[in-house]
């Protein structure tokens, strides 16, 4: 997307916020927090014209082990809407958010609301991919279907082997087994700023207008940046690569890029010896091009399963490198795609 196509638009979002919020200036706004960079960035766009979204877990920190600060404990007792993934991806702030939040709290996990696609969490280091479910089993928007690994369990018949989308019969289902990285499908990120929006309405009926026109020029905003992310995937389609915690399989599938492997589980976990020698493996099996660190962790961390002829490269799930913000989420699947490309492109 041009520099001016996203100015555009980031001022119809702007404008939506202030030019709606006039009449509820006297109100105090609703008192939000959020759990992660990407989820804040949902709320931003929300809330554009109205307040700030406070972060618990800053640009950089791991959502799967993070203390908080006072004052970040202050703000969870302040809140009056509680925004996370849910506590598959962070069963701390769960907890602290029972503890501190006051009663009349709303909490919103987002996993949890109708129609998150879900996908079954893995635990191998190299990943199985069946190419002829691939070639047989596209969606709607042209992205290929996994049907490799086992499914979520589900309510009905009509999901995929390896994916649930909640339907209003899902509120209190337990998620074992879910992974959590679902903001990086953009479908899912339209989905859960409508709710978030949907959330703010209800706590605050008189910018009700607000939150709805600002959700609709965020989802704009989020499908621009989901096709200009895969404008720039088209041509490295099919073209291996390993990544180092497995934390992407939502945007493998949405875009049709399926990883080769993960060195380790977690970004807080130390791969073992068993494990390092799987990924070697499926480093020389699949001619991977490119082995990816995260910002966070030291590239040296790759020697280990790398040759000397695979490339590095840097993906960040979170937006470590990102200003908080409206514009983070979007600026975020531009910049995954954007490094996927550079480093599985052609060169001269």
């Amino acid at each position: 997307m041009t520099a001016m196509r996203w100015a555009i638009a980031g001022l119809g979002l702007t404008l939506a916020g202030l030019g709606q919020a006039g009449g509820a200036r006297a109100q105090e706004p609703p008192r939000v927090v959020a759990d992660i960079p990407p989820v804040q960035s949902l709320a931003a766009m929300a809330m554009a014209g109205v307040g700030e979204v406070e972060l618990i877990v800053p640009p950089g920190a791991s959502p799967h082990g993070f203390s908080m600060r006072p004052s970040q404990a202050r703000a969870l007792e302040q809140a009056q809407l509680v925004i996370s993934v849910g506590p598959e991806l962070a069963p701390w702030l769960a907890e602290a958010a029972d503890a501190l939040a006051g009663p009349q709290a709303v909490r919103l996990d987002l996993l949890d609301q109708p129609g998150t696609l879900l996908l079954e969490a893995r635990d191998e280091a190299v990943f199985r991919h069946d190419h002829d479910a691939h070639d047989e089993g596209e969606g709607e928007d042209g992205s290929a279907e996994d049907h490799a690994d086992d499914p979520v369990e589900r309510h009905d018949e009509t999901h995929d082997d390896d994916a649930h989308v909640h339907d209003d019969h899902d509120h209190g289902h337990d998620h074992g087994g879910v992974d959590p990285h679902a903001w990086l499908n953009p479908d899912n990120a339209v989905v859960w700023l409508e709710a978030i929006a949907e959330a703010l309405a209800r706590i605050d009926p008189a910018r009700a207008e607000t939150y709805a026109a600002n959700a609709a020029a965020g989802r704009a905003r989020i499908e621009a940046a989901a096709q200009e992310a895969a404008d720039l995937l088209a041509p490295v389609h099919g073209r291996p690569y390993v990544v180092f915690h497995d934390a992407y399989r939502h945007f493998e599938r949405r875009f049709d890029m399926p990883a080769a492997a993960a060195v380790s589980l977690s970004d807080a976990a130390q791969p073992g010896a068993r494990r390092v020698a799987e990924v070697q493996a499926a480093v020389a099996e699949s001619e991977a091009l490119c082995v990816f660190a995260e910002p966070q962790m030291p590239p040296q961390l790759l020697d280990s399963v790398a040759g000397e002829t695979v490339r590095r490269g840097v993906l960040d799930p979170l937006g470590a490198t990102l200003a908080p913000g409206p514009e983070l989420y979007p600026t975020l699947i531009v910049n995954m795609a954007q490094s996927l490309f550079e480093c599985l492109a052609d060169r001269a």
